[in-house]
């Protein structure tokens, strides 16, 4: 009996204090809808500027990744122009040596030197090869030089961009011919001088070596007509020309393995003797 009176007031009590948990949670059960949506609130403000900062971190990355996979594009995109400039270059130097009249030496250019009045360049052909000094220095755009200084294996040329280039040339579709030199104004500019006034020259016509000075053969492309400037007291003009080769860019080219007439140089020396 006194077991059944111990266990019968522990059930009255565990029973009488879920009564009162159920009793307290109903009369505070506003109290507690009340905290959450307070709760619920702040959580949603505090939500918002941490949204915001990880799509601040996610776009940062983003642009980031973007950022080299277009470095990486535009590198590739380089190397692909750059290829397909070589491979152009390579098929119009091989269309010149199928046209050339006469025999040509590929070679390359191994250093140059364009910022002075005296500029040079160096390519990978000499005596070795069949070089000699006076032979013209040509690429598929036009005259490139001449060779000036020849040992075994190299070669040194005057460009058309050094003060002592001087070269006879033609105008297309007329029989009026002058000097072409460098007047140091900028690299791809050249003057044609001592065509009289009196012949018609337009911008765009195009100018050829004449092969009148016995130093190149006739026909090698040498620039564009730009403007033309009437001499003061003199009844020439001053034509200035566009060359078509750029010496900054040149990488390969053709020694032409021209020489002169010795016929004529000996007609010019044994001039040069009686005067």
């Amino acid at each position: 009996m006194r077991r059944l009176t111990g266990v019968k007031d522990y059930i009255i009590t565990a029973i009488l204090l879920l009564i009162a948990i159920v009793l307290m949670v109903n009369r505070h059960e506003g109290g507690l809808q009340n905290l959450r949506k307070a709760s619920i609130t702040v959580l949603s403000y505090l939500e918002q500027p941490l949204s915001n900062f990880r799509i601040y971190r996610q776009a940062i990355s983003t642009n980031t990744y973007l950022h080299q996979q277009n470095i990486l594009l535009q590198d590739e995109l380089n190397r692909l122009r750059s290829v397909e400039e070589q491979n152009r270059v390579l098929r119009d130097l091989l269309n010149l040596r199928e046209e050339s009249s006469y025999p040509l030496i590929p070679v390359q250019i191994v250093a140059k030197d364009l910022t002075n009045i005296n500029s040079s360049i160096t390519v990978s052909a000499g005596t070795n090869d069949g070089v000699k000094v006076g032979m013209p220095v040509i690429n598929s755009d036009g005259l490139i030089g001449q060779v000036i200084l020849a040992s075994g294996n190299y070669s040194q040329v005057l460009p058309y961009s050094n003060s002592m280039f001087r070269v006879s040339a033609q105008i297309e579709n007329n029989r009026s011919y002058g000097i072409v030199s460098w007047p140091a104004r900028a690299n791809k500019e050249l003057v044609l001088r001592f065509i009289p006034e009196t012949v018609e020259v337009e911008p765009g016509q195009r100018v050829y070596t004449s092969g009148f000075s016995n130093q190149y053969p006739a026909g090698i492309p040498i620039g564009e007509v730009t403007e033309t400037d009437t001499d003061t007291g003199i009844e020439t003009q001053t034509i200035y020309l566009e060359a078509f080769a750029d010496l900054a860019s040149a990488a390969e080219a053709f020694i032409v393995q021209f020489e002169p007439d010795t016929t004529v140089q000996n007609l010019n020396e044994a001039q040069e003797d009686l005067f």
